[in-house]
């Protein structure tokens, strides 16, 4: 089945999101999709899959133009879309999740959960997608998950998958297991459309390539043809530096001393167990682990988001095991989180609201309990300048950022104030080259400054570049410590005790 998208423009009020856009997907073929944050990939794709009505243009399958009224039109004609944040019921089994909308029905109209879960280890076999019908979704790894939202959009018999971001939260290995099903569903004849910022990922895995800017299609191209430095440029318009410039190691006084920590699950369960680490003025040090292993807890329990269980945290010489956020804060001490949109934002609050979300007691923002709005739109406005945040204005809301520029006001809040020590928690996930260039060159002027930084990151690659000590944690525990500055480790080398090895 041959999609052809024909001068499709989608505007939102005065705001042109896709301008007479023009793209054919083929069947067996893995077209890849490439553009920085708010560059129009998702508004196009949500077009294609019924979610938008285009203003102008039109969409043809197999030569004739089609109508989608909504997402049930799109899926009808054979067009399914795996989103980038998982749309499926913690609380059902794989197999429910799956016939969710479509139920298959037997005798006197009841649930065919059999039928369910055949058709769940049928699709499962013809394309390498290994998925227990009867597990439950919230225990599952995100990369089995992701693989229930491409079983879900088969068994609506899809012809043209859409992957919005489908590597953005999977580990190395992951992601080599999820391109092994990607071109089993290529080879079988389904036409992929692969929406990624990672262009090592999209030259990897396309057939052709896409390129949009500003909403429009601005180039395509062969991936045997082409250099990660040509399709940079043709994302943002300008050259890309993939390199960190870093000063010198000149590491001074501890600012950090984690001593023995150890953190609970909600559920009881071990999270942190006995880690102890240090992080000095100048100095990054880098968290790798693969998902789940507890650095996420332990970054909570740093940042005082959670209450350890045992173990003691000084910062800057002070117990500060039992402060709050907000002192944390008021002592020199920034995070940036992992969850942007539920953690580091307000989505409905404006630009200059989030900007103070954690300042707006300061003096310079408030006079009593009365916040001085002329003050925090000013600062706003000028940190909006100095940080490179595209947005209308200090009055938009945050929520219709793109992810790059909501990310980058996050940034902005956090370091554009007297910090001493920043704890960035995959800082750059999800975001455009012109973006991670941009915030990793901001980390290294923290550090330059004699910040100390701690940086969780899912990436290898950019904690092999940032970081001057790494430590690799698994179950809970750091089991490995790299210093980059003496002999940069292999990547296989940290891979190995991010699976446990050195454990």
């Amino acid at each position: 089945m041959e999609v052809e998208l024909r001068g499709i423009t989608k505007r939102f009020g005065p705001v042109v999101a896709n301008q007479d856009v023009n793209l054919t997907i083929r069947p067996g073929e893995v077209l890849g999709l490439l553009g920085e944050n708010g560059a129009g990939k998702s508004t196009l794709m949500n077009v294609l899959c019924g979610l938008y009505r285009p203003d102008a243009g039109e969409i043809l399958i197999d030569g004739a133009p089609v109508s989608f009224s909504g997402p049930g039109d799109a899926i009808a004609a054979g067009i399914g879309m795996v989103h980038q944040h998982f749309m499926l019921v913690p609380v059902f089994t794989v197999a429910e999740n799956v016939v969710l909308g479509v139920e298959p029905t037997g005798r006197f109209d009841h649930l065919d959960l059999e039928t369910a879960r055949r058709k769940v280890r049928e699709i499962g076999e013809a394309y390498g997608l290994t998925a227990d019908p009867d597990a439950l979704v919230e225990g599952l790894p995100v990369g089995v998950q992701q693989r229930v939202e491409i079983i879900k959009v088969l068994f609506r018999s899809a012809n043209v998958l859409i992957l919005d971001e489908p590597t953005a939260v999977l580990t190395p290995q992951e992601v080599s297991d999820f391109f092994e099903i990607v071109t089993s569903l290529r080879d079988s004849g389904k036409a992929i459309v692969f929406i990624t910022h990672k262009l090592n990922e999209i030259l990897d895995i396309s057939d052709r390539i896409s390129v949009l800017r500003g909403g429009r299609i601005i180039g395509e191209g062969d991936p045997r043809q082409m250099t990660k430095a040509q399709l940079a440029e043709m994302m943002v318009g300008r050259p890309v530096r993939f390199d960190v410039e870093k000063t010198s190691f000149a590491p001074g006084e501890a600012l950090l001393e984690v001593d023995g920590l150890t953190v609970l699950r909600d559920n009881g369960e071990l999270a942190v167990d006995n880690v102890s680490l240090s992080v000095r003025s100048g100095e990054v040090v880098g968290l790798a682990g693969v998902q789940g292993n507890g650095q996420s807890a332990l970054i909570e329990a740093i940042t005082g988001l959670s209450r350890p269980a045992q173990g003691r945290i000084r910062f800057l010489g002070e117990d500060i095991t039992a402060a709050s956020v907000r002192s944390r804060h008021r002592m020199g001490m920034a995070h940036i989180p992992e969850d942007r949109q539920h953690v580091g934002l307000i989505p409905g609050f404006t630009v200059a609201e989030n900007m103070v979300l954690d300042s707006y007691y300061d003096d310079r923002f408030s006079r009593g309990p009365q916040v001085r709005w002329t003050n925090v739109q000013e600062w706003s406005a000028g940190a909006i300048l100095d940080f490179d945040i595209r947005t209308p204005s200090v009055f938009a809301e945050a929520g219709h950022l793109s992810g790059g520029n909501q990310q980058k006001l996050i940034v902005a809040r956090e370091l554009a104030r007297d910090t001493k020590f920043v704890v960035a928690a995959q800082p750059t996930r999800g975001l455009d080259v012109g973006s991670i260039e941009y915030i990793h060159a901001r980390l290294m002027a923290a550090r330059a400054e004699g910040d100390g930084v701690l940086l969780m990151s899912s990436e290898l690659d950019e904690i092999l570049a940032l970081a001057d000590r790494i430590l690799v944690m698994f179950k809970g525990r750091i089991v490995a410590e790299f210093h980059t500055s003496e002999a940069p480790p292999e990547k296989s080398e940290i891979g190995l005790a991010m699976a446990g090895v050195a454990a």
